[in-house]
């Protein structure tokens, strides 16, 4: 089967074919080119993708923790490797494929083109010997009539008996003139004939076919070049499946490793305060202020006698009792001084000076108030660096991770002074090396770096064990507030207040209303309307004077907002106010709240 023997005579319909052949092949080339664009574009998009969701690390506490976050970001960083594994293919298309196809593209039309300008010279020369053959056989054609007719001439003139001698001689001369002519014509266009016979013989046998073999080879290796292109796009693929394979399989992976309890867990350790629950609320009997006015009224038998109130106990804890029914009445006392601690200057007895009994005189309102922030302020100060405004756990967690830290930069120390000593021993044992007193600087400020780091490691250490001492007396002081509930009503003092020291409540006996000379002193003007109420969210213990302690989960009024130095004053629902960390508790405020 070949074109030049079965299409000997298709030499244009073989035209139409090659060039068709190369604009398949070029059309072919446009789809790879398009396929590799998009391999482009998506590994681009991928990539874009992975971008947009990885979590931009400005700190390592930022990173994540949680097994499904971890498992989520591994399989971003799988993904941004099968993005990359597109661009593989990518690339291995637009080199094996699309630069192999425009390549020999360009050879096949420089091959087709000479071919095809080959078959036409044959064919134009074959055309040409046959016009030269034609020429021939016209010639001789029209050579024949005239010896025809130069022979007409001569025998009708031979047989003419008036025609001359002389005219007949020219006749024959004529006749032999054209017959010579005729043969000559003959001859030349036997020649011709001949020639050309050969020429198409050699054009259609030899000149021809090889053209055509020439052409069919070119087409046959066009198809076969389509075929290799066709597996290399498919090996393009073929050949990072298994990448791509692992990178599911990472996927995989990733989904497997989210442990469920591992994340609750991490909530645990990141979220607990370690402080226990709030205990029960105690009953607070207020029928008993009822009681006491009335029975304050009215004549009614002597009261029995009752024992006196310990003089050192403080009196501070009775400085906020409230009366149901306004203020209660004046006695013959004195009036106190505007100006005092909440709004009169009158003794009372401070904390530390309990046993001595000695008391103190309270400063001006304003002034206490902003010396008691200031004082506040600066205690709270170092708070950033103890970790104190954190929860215990919290705290306890952040101290250990300091402490961890400290530890490794204190051995990074060592190891630098071990390995100056060391350099040192060299240079004092081979001068020529170096100079060891230019080394006594560096063990210098090593040595100082040591010292301060264990200073800084002693201090967190002992704020540690003041954590850990503390998370295990709270639940022992949970077992002994419950305990103390069961006598909780003779905790309550005739007023309706309840003090926190356990030490007093052991001092204090349940009596009736006593008046004594501090009655009038104790009785303020109306007090300031709630504007809220609050929570607590951490137990405080207020030892500072002008602080009111709080125990987690009580519910108290707001009777002043905090003006910027984290402190917000607040009421007990038994009338006790004070000053409490603003941090400590979960304020709400209410636009119509009147007070207790």
């Amino acid at each position: 089967m070949s074109w030049g023997t079965e299409l000997w005579d298709q030499f244009d319909n073989l035209e139409k074919h090659t060039q068709w052949g190369l604009d398949f092949l070029d059309k072919y080339a446009k789809f790879v080119k398009e396929r590799l664009e998009i391999e482009q574009n998506y590994a681009k998009q991928l990539r874009n993708l992975v971008k947009k969701f990885c979590p931009k690390r400005s700190s390592k506490e930022e990173e994540p923790r949680f097994t499904s976050c971890i498992a989520f970001y591994n399989i971003l960083n799988e993904l941004n490797d099968y993005a990359g594994q597109r661009e593989v293919v990518a690339e291995e298309i637009g080199h094996r494929v699309y630069a192999e196809i425009m390549k020999y593209s360009y050879e096949l039309k420089a091959e087709r083109k000479s071919h095809l300008q080959e078959g036409r010279r044959a064919q134009q020369y074959l055309e040409m010997c046959m016009k030269q053959m034609d020429s021939s056989k016209k010639k001789f054609e029209r050579e024949c009539r005239e010896a025809e007719k130069a022979q007409q001439t001569y025998e009708r003139l031979d047989n003419d008996a008036n025609a001359t001698k002389s005219d007949v001689e020219k006749a024959k001369q004529q006749l032999n003139l054209r017959t010579h002519m005729a043969d000559e014509s003959k001859n030349e266009y036997a020649a011709q004939l001949q020639n050309y016979n050969a020429e198409q013989h050699k054009h259609f046998y030899i000149v021809i076919p090889q053209v055509y073999k020439h052409l069919q080879e070119m087409d046959e290796r066009r198809t076969v070049k389509l075929s290799e292109c066709y597996k290399g796009f498919a090996d393009a693929e073929r050949k990072v499946i298994p990448i791509i394979s692992k990178c599911l399989e990472g996927m995989v992976q990733a989904a497997k490793s989210v442990d469920e309890r591992r994340d609750s867990q991490i909530v645990v350790d990141c979220f607990k305060s370690g402080f226990e629950p709030p205990g029960d609320y105690p009953f607070e009997d207020y029928s008993q202020h009822i009681y006491r006015t009335v029975s304050d009224g009215t004549i009614s038998t002597p009261k029995p006698e009752v024992t006196r109130i310990d003089p050192k106990i403080t009196m501070g804890k009775a400085k906020g009792k409230l009366w149901l029914f306004g203020k209660k009445p004046k006695t013959s006392s004195p009036p106190c001084s505007p100006g005092g601690v909440y709004g009169c200057t009158r003794p009372y007895y401070n904390m530390s000076d309990r046993d001595s009994g000695s008391a103190v005189l309270g400063k001006q309102r304003g002034a206490s108030l902003r010396g008691l922030k200031r004082a506040w302020s600066l205690r709270m100060g170092p708070a950033l660096e103890d970790f104190s405004h954190l929860p215990p756990e919290q705290r306890r967690k952040k101290l250990q991770q300091r402490i961890d830290e400290l530890n490794r930069e204190l051995q990074k120390e060592i190891d630098q002074k071990e390995a100056l000593n060391k350099m040192k021993d060299v240079y004092e044992k081979s001068p020529q090396m170096g100079d060891p007193s230019s080394l006594q600087p560096k063990i210098a400020e090593t040595m100082s770096n040591i010292e301060k780091l264990r200073t800084e490691i002693q201090k967190n250490e002992a704020w540690l064990s003041e954590v850990e001492g503390k998370v295990s007396q709270r639940s022992e002081r949970r077992h002994s507030a419950e305990a103390n509930h069961l006598v909780a009503q003779g905790r309550e003092s005739p007023e309706g207040s309840y003090t926190e020291d356990a030490n007093q409540e052991g001092r204090i006996q349940t009596q009736p209303p006593v008046h004594t000379e501090f009655d009038d002193e104790f009785d303020d003007d109306d007090p300031l309307p709630a504007i809220g109420h609050c929570k607590a969210i951490y137990p405080f213990d207020g030892n500072n004077e002008g602080t009111l302690a709080m125990k987690e989960g009580e519910v108290m009024y707001i009777i002043e907002e905090d003006k910027g130095d984290g402190w917000t004053r607040a009421r007990r629902q038994n009338g006790e106010e004070g000053y409490v960390p603003t941090s400590y508790i979960d304020v709400t405020l209410e636009k119509n709240s009147k007070g207790s």
